[in-house]
């Protein structure tokens, strides 16, 4: 049977939780992080998805990340907090942020939690959705290591530290969700395992020469999206997740696919924003509503594709998901390959 394909989502996730927890993951801290690569997966955002689960596996067997860490409250000053995550699985940590802005925002209005000693936690874009659905703005944001350089430079000073924002409709959240680079690393490594050029514009060589070799951009640096825009952001978003919460800023954080042993020392900021009492809930939805409605029926240029708002490709995802989503063949042969070594029963539906 051929490993490419599209496989049962169902059968993914339950195979994500499995391989989790024979590496030592509390069954509820499992199911958190398989249900999160696997919706990302749905999404069609592959780079935050199982294309991640056999890193995490690696840094798990290395000592890297506690996979039974939930983060402490280290800090707490009411609406601000600080939340050392222990280096915990990351989708696991930032969910408890979120649970503790939720709570404090509506206590106070407005919360802010900052998060250091943190992991991975895929895309920034599900938590501040998942503030939204509550009824408040989200707004969360996390560190990576170096990956870009500053306007004219050729050295890696910034991360491609990705931001999201999203406000609530009333039904479906509108959400931004971007990386300060052209392209994603997690873009530029799936194309890798594919083989695949990645777009011009998103790299430059470690000699500091444009490139569209996925494996070159991986050893060399990303290039910010909007030039000084995209560094001036990503410097600002260091600042606050790092410098916030007293975490890494920086150098300070460890590449990602470097030394698996190491702690990778993210930090994140989540902040969750109280609408009602400033207007009526309803009012500000109905207003976010009619704005979306006129963005969407705005005349497009000839042969362009349907206008979209931030976040609506993954929303016309999930409202297409079948069941199934594709996965990669390498990323299906290594997880196969954690299989054996933890001893997890590789489901017929993922072939053997």
């Amino acid at each position: 049977m051929s490993l490419s394909g599209r496989y049962p989502a169902e059968v993914l996730s339950r195979f994500a939780a499995a391989l989790l927890a024979a590496a030592g993951t509390p069954p509820d801290n499992a199911a958190v992080v398989a249900q999160a690569l696997v919706d990302a997966d749905i999404e069609g955002l592959a780079s935050h998805g199982l294309l991640q689960l056999p890193m995490y596996l690696e840094r798990i067997a290395q000592g890297s990340v506690d996979p039974a860490a939930k983060g402490e409250i280290v800090v707490d000053a009411g609406a601000r907090l600080t939340l050392d995550a222990q280096n915990g699985l990351g989708h696991v940590t930032a969910e408890r942020a979120c649970e503790i802005a939720i709570a404090r925002a509506a206590e106070h209005g407005v919360a802010i939690v900052a998060v250091r000693n943190a992991f991975h936690f895929g895309a920034a874009g599900r938590f501040a959705r998942r503030i939204a659905l509550t009824g408040k703005i989200g707004i969360v944001m996390a560190n990576t290591r170096p990956m870009l350089p500053a306007p004219g430079g050729a050295e890696a000073v910034v991360g491609n530290n990705p931001l999201a924002i999203a406000v609530p409709t009333g039904d479906e959240p509108i959400v931004l969700d971007l990386a300060m680079s052209a392209g994603a690393m997690g873009k530029v490594r799936l194309a890798a395992s594919k083989g695949e050029p990645i777009p011009e514009g998103w790299a430059q060589t470690a000699e500091g020469l444009p490139t569209r070799d996925a494996a070159e951009a991986i050893k060399g640096v990303l290039l910010p999206a909007a030039g000084a825009k995209g560094f001036g952001l990503a410097v600002m978003v260091d600042l606050l997740a790092g410098g916030l919460s007293a975490g890494g800023i920086g150098s300070e954080v460890q590449p990602l696919y470097g030394d698996l042993s190491r702690p990778y020392g993210s930090a994140n900021l989540v902040i969750a924003i109280e609408i009602e009492g400033m207007r009526p809930l309803a009012d500000y939805e109905a207003a976010a509503v009619g704005f979306a409605d006129r963005v969407r029926q705005s005349k497009p240029v000839p042969g362009a594709a349907p206008i979209r708002l931030p976040g609506d490709r993954a929303v016309e995802a999930r409202n297409r998901f079948d069941g199934s989503c594709a996965l990669a063949a390498e990323t299906l042969r290594l997880l196969h390959a954690h299989a054996s070594r933890l001893g997890v029963a590789i489901p017929d539906a993922l072939g053997s």
